[in-house]
Protein backbone atom coordinates (compact mmCIF):
# COMPACT_ATOMS: atom_id res chain seq x y z
CA UNK A 1 0.00 0.00 0.00
CA UNK A 2 1.61 3.25 -1.23
CA UNK A 3 1.48 6.45 1.68
CA UNK A 4 -0.78 8.93 0.80
CA UNK A 5 1.34 12.53 -0.22
CA UNK A 6 -0.64 14.86 0.73
CA UNK A 7 -0.72 13.23 4.66
CA UNK A 8 3.78 13.91 4.37
CA UNK A 9 3.47 17.49 3.03
CA UNK A 10 0.15 18.23 5.85
CA UNK A 11 2.62 17.01 8.59
CA UNK A 12 5.68 19.23 7.67
CA UNK A 13 3.13 21.91 7.23
CA UNK A 14 2.26 21.47 10.71
CA UNK A 15 5.46 21.38 12.00
CA UNK A 16 6.33 24.55 10.27
CA UNK A 17 3.45 25.83 11.77
CA UNK A 18 4.41 24.40 15.27
CA UNK A 19 7.57 26.63 15.08
CA UNK A 20 6.70 29.55 12.95
CA UNK A 21 3.18 29.96 13.91
CA UNK A 22 3.89 32.99 17.27
CA UNK A 23 6.57 34.53 15.38
CA UNK A 24 3.97 34.98 12.31
CA UNK A 25 1.59 36.17 14.33
CA UNK A 26 3.42 38.22 16.18
CA UNK A 27 4.88 40.19 13.53
CA UNK A 28 1.64 40.66 11.75
CA UNK A 29 0.16 41.96 14.48
CA UNK A 30 3.19 44.46 15.17
CA UNK A 31 2.90 45.30 11.16
CA UNK A 32 -1.13 45.80 11.39
CA UNK A 33 -0.40 48.06 14.67
CA UNK A 34 2.09 49.97 12.79
CA UNK A 35 0.08 50.84 9.99
CA UNK A 36 -2.79 51.66 11.95
CA UNK A 37 -1.25 54.13 14.02
CA UNK A 38 0.16 55.59 10.83
CA UNK A 39 -3.21 55.86 9.57
CA UNK A 40 -6.26 56.12 11.37
CA UNK A 41 -7.75 57.88 14.51
CA UNK A 42 -9.52 57.25 17.39
CA UNK A 43 -10.63 53.23 17.08
CA UNK A 44 -7.00 53.19 15.50
CA UNK A 45 -5.54 54.40 18.19
CA UNK A 46 -6.67 51.49 20.32
CA UNK A 47 -6.04 49.08 18.08
CA UNK A 48 -2.09 50.39 17.65
CA UNK A 49 -2.07 50.16 21.20
CA UNK A 50 -3.32 46.69 21.46
CA UNK A 51 -1.14 45.38 18.42
CA UNK A 52 2.21 47.04 19.39
CA UNK A 53 1.39 46.22 23.46
CA UNK A 54 0.62 42.86 23.02
CA UNK A 55 4.00 41.63 21.64
CA UNK A 56 5.84 43.31 24.27
CA UNK A 57 3.67 41.71 26.53
CA UNK A 58 4.09 38.08 25.15
CA UNK A 59 8.44 38.76 25.20
CA UNK A 60 7.98 40.38 29.07
CA UNK A 61 6.62 37.11 30.27
CA UNK A 62 8.81 34.62 28.22
CA UNK A 63 11.71 36.64 29.60
CA UNK A 64 10.55 36.59 33.07
CA UNK A 65 9.78 32.61 33.18
CA UNK A 66 13.80 32.08 31.96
Amino acid sequence: MRPDPSDSSRQRFQAAMKLWGWPITLGLLSASGLVSALVSDSWGDAWAWFALGFPVLVMTRYALRR
